[in-house]
Order: C-alpha cells, then structure tokens, then sequence
C-alpha cells in the first residue's frame, strides 16, 4: 500500500519526511548521533552532522545488538547494527500547538530491546492525549556500557543524553513543547531514568520522570563484567583499542558467555552491564538515591512504582523455584541479598514475610521468595527514591500495578507496559502475545484509565483526571499508593510490615 507522506520538516540535522496513518503522522529511524563504529566504539556518542537532501524517514532503523536474555518468548527477530542510535517520533501535527512530549526509554536489562518494539507504538498515546511520542535507541551490553575508570563509561547513557539533545533541539517542529518534556521507562529504562537525574549532562533536558518497575543501581557488577570481556580474549584491563579492532560478534558472543556464566554461578543478575559511578570520568559522580536525597533532581516531578509480584516473571522460568521447599528458601535468598551482602539477613526477613503474609494460606516458599524479591529489587527502591524526592518536591506519585497476567495469574514484570502504552489490540493482532498481557473489555477499560493518568501527568506534573479516583501525592505519614487493576483504588501503606523488614538495610 502505497504511503501517505508528510510535509518536509527541517530539523537541525537537516530534512525529514514521514508518513501519516490513521490521522497520526510518524518519522521513525531519525539518527540523533553519528556511528558509533570504528574508533567511536565505546567512546561517547558524536553529534550527528547534517545530511543532504531529504531523509526517509518511514522506516525503523537497526536495533543495538541484542545480547542475552532468559527470557526468550519476548524476543522479536529484529535487524541489529552498531550503527543503531536513531529515535521515532508520533505526532498528531507538526505544528506551534506545543503539545506535552513523552520520551519512552526501553527496558531489556540493559542488553535486549529496542525503541521499535510494537508493544511501544507511540500512535495510541498520542491519539488520546494530544501529546507527542518518542522512542530511542541506545547501546547495549558491553558495546554501552563497558566500564574502564578513566577510560570509558556509560556510553549507553550518554546515548540517551544525546536523543534528549536532539529532541530538546527539535521537537518543537514536530508539534512538541521543549519545555514539557516527560521521560518515561520501565525496568533498565526506569533505572535509566533514575540514573539520569544523577548525571551532570542531563541537566535541564527534561522536566517530569514516570518510572516503572525501576531496579535501583546496587553494587554494581559491571567492572568484573569487563574484567572477565577483556580475559575472554587474553587482554589486559583496560586495553580499548584492541576491543575495537575486534569484530561486533565476537564481542557479543564473549559478552554473553560472561552474563550466562555469572547467571549459573548466581553472581549476579541479568544487568552484568550497567551503568557505573563514575567518579573518574564525572559522568555519574554519585548513586541516584544519594543525587535524589541531595536535591539533583528538585525541579523534576515524579510518577514512580511497580508491579505486585513483579518476581514471578523470573521465578517462573526456573525449574528450581517452582520446586522449592522451605529447607531451601533460606540459601535462595541468601543468594538474592549477596549483591547487598546481606545473606545474614535472610532467615530474619523470611520470617518477617511470613508473619506479615500468615493470613494467605497456603504459603509457598516459591511466593515468599517472589515477595522478597519484588520488594528487594523493585519496590523498596522504588519508595526509597520516592522518599529522597519529597524532601525537595511534593509532586510525586507512587503506585502498584495489581492487573494479573492471564498465564501467571500475577502482575509480574512487565505485564503493565502495554496497558501504559494501549497497545493491547496490536499486540494481540500481531505477536501472539495475548496470553502474558491479556486483553478483552476489562483490560481495555484498564489500559484507557492508566493512559489517561500518564498522559495528564506528562501535561500537568500531576496524574488525576475525570476517569480515575482522587489520586493524592506520596508523603511518609500516609504513604497513599494507588492499585492499578480491576479497579483503581487508593490505599494507604500497603504491605506495610514488609516494608518496615527492610528498614535500615539497604545502603547504596
């Protein structure tokens, strides 16, 4: 079928034409930086020079090479380059309206996924709200994040920091304002998000931040990561130049060795690379939460949570856990907590969820671990950073996600991205993925409720509107949370003796 094109909008890169389908006008594979190829590899991205003439942009461009994952049913067969670093934009009109603009970082672990990923289509957000859409790519795995003090660091962040460049410089001939500009991201891309308000350069490049389902940076393996990289080819620490003259897939092949072998000797989860603090290069002097706690971020309002039982993703693929007896849940969490090294703690905090959970019989220690994990990885960061943040600015929102995923019959990890997006009709026409995310009328009704909490906190800084419950600010005293599901509810302080359990433990 032949496309209808848009108008030729000049950007500061130079021409671009889209095309327009179902009223929404769309430019998809823009390069916001050049390469990241040859003597660029693992250097901080480059600015992206004009181009000649008009570029084409009606197609997506390469994904960051992928790397690995367990989670396979998620992963699309999708075109990989080193040459990856592009971004799309959804539009209602390239116009002056300066319409609330929205920049979605993909999750993945920081190793899989893609701004083009169907479950991210920009076009329904962008119908309902009147607001612009945009997703990114950046570096994955080593290729982004490789860590050499003094050398190299967090390149795929910086990546990021130069799409919300471009998009600063851009968006308002796309219809965009410059000056109301939401990121938003789930998982690796909440921990981005969370990341970036610790970071120097992405001062002044956003203004609200809605984070899903966010690991907070911990003790972070990526050093090691690099170490076992560089071993893999009989290198010395530190030797970039010899990595860049290598091929992209033996880099990718040793990468995942590293991550599967650290997976099987329980070192560490699938984030092998990560971003780092990076006290010697500056481009992340210091961890989020102490940034948060310090006022970095006073100017930005948030909109942060997560899912119930964000672990039964992860549990579910492990034969381990589905069998696992109470004898051995204590050396399971022990593994869990090493990262904090906190395995002492774990016969107590096991006892504190089992009090705090008596009354849901029977317990199985499959879902005492899924709790403790959830809390541990998700939602005791995420309160923690919901707490540095009101020290400085009252706009802030927490939430959980309650929805259950029709084949795990729990809100586990992920599950809320396409009620977030509504794009439970595409995802259902086109992946088969029906079963993990779900669909019919209670689910849509679900996914225009929470689309209509996104979109007016991208507008407002504030997520109430006519469709959902009063929706109050989190403050310590209360602790009011709303629940994402079958009905949007309020409550104060849920799961409030599983919090407490972690009082005083975590320490970044």
């Amino acid at each position: 079928m032949k496309l209808i094109k848009t108008e030729i909008i000049n950007t500061s890169t130079g021409k671009i034409q889209g095309y327009i389908s179902d009223g929404i006008q769309i430019f998809k594979g823009i390069p916001f930086a050049e390469p990241p190829i040859g003597d660029l590899r693992f250097k901080p991205p480059v600015k992206k020079q004009p181009w000649e003439g008009v570029l084409e942009a009606t197609e997506f461009g390469p994904y960051a090479y992928q790397g690995f994952t367990p989670l396979e049913m998620f992963v699309q067969e999708v075109k990989e380059d080193e040459d990856c670093l592009c971004l799309n934009i959804w539009t209602p009109s390239p116009d002056d309206k300066k319409r609330p603009v929205m920049v979605w970082i993909h999750g993945g672990a920081f190793v899989t996924g893609g701004g083009a990923n169907l479950t991210y289509d920009g076009s329904p957000l962008t119908n309902r709200g009147d607001v612009v859409v945009v997703t990114i790519n950046y570096r994955l795995g080593a290729l982004g994040f490789l860590y050499i003090p003094g050398v190299t660091a967090n390149a795929g962040m910086l990546d990021q920091i130069a799409a919300l460049n471009w998009v600063q410089n851009n968006i308002e001939v796309f219809g965009g304002d410059s000056n109301n500009i939401t990121v938003f991201g789930e998982s690796a891309g909440g921990c981005s998000i969370l990341t970036l308000l610790a970071m120097p350069a992405a001062k002044g490049l956003f203004h609200k931040a809605i984070v899903q389902s966010a690991p907070v940076l911990q003790p972070n393996p990526t050093l090691k990561s690099t170490n076992d990289l560089m071993n893999k080819f009989g290198l010395k620490a530190g030797d970039m130049m010899a990595l860049q003259n290598l091929k992209v897939e033996e880099i990718i092949k040793a990468q995942d060795e590293v991550l599967a072998e650290a997976l099987e000797a329980r070192e560490t989860e699938i984030m092998g690379f990560r971003p780092s603090i990076d006290i010697e290069g500056g481009t992340l002097p210091i961890h989020p939460l102490k940034a948060l706690m310090k006022g970095e971020g006073k100017n930005i309002e948030l909109l942060i949570g997560c899912n119930e039982e964000e672990g039964e993703l992860f549990s579910k693929f492990n034969p381990i856990f589905e069998k696992l007896k109470r004898e051995n849940l204590e050396s399971e969490v022990a593994n869990l907590l090493k990262s904090m090294n906190l395995e002492s703690e774990s016969s107590t905090l096991i006892q504190k969820y089992e009090t705090a959970r008596k009354e849901i019989l029977p317990i199985k220690p499959m879902d005492l671990l899924n709790a403790i994990w959830t809390d541990y990885i998700f939602r005791i960061s995420g309160i923690n950073m919901a707490e540095a943040q009101i020290l400085h600015n009252s706009n802030v929102y927490f939430y959980i996600f309650t929805w259950a995923s029709p084949q795990y019959e729990s809100s586990c990890h992920a599950v809320e991205i396409v009620y977030a997006f509504g794009t439970l009709d595409l995802i259902e026409s086109e992946t088969g993925l029906k079963w993990f995310y779900g669909s019919g009328p209670e689910a849509k009704i679900i996914s225009e409720k929470m689309m209509d909490a996104w979109i007016a906190f991208a507008r407002n800084g504030n997520p109430n509107n006519d469709n959902i419950p009063e929706w109050p600010s989190y403050e310590t005293e209360r602790r009011s949370t709303m629940l994402i599901g079958k009905e949007f509810k309020v409550v104060d302080a849920p799961f409030e003796k599983e919090r407490v359990a972690w009082d005083g433990l975590l320490d970044y």
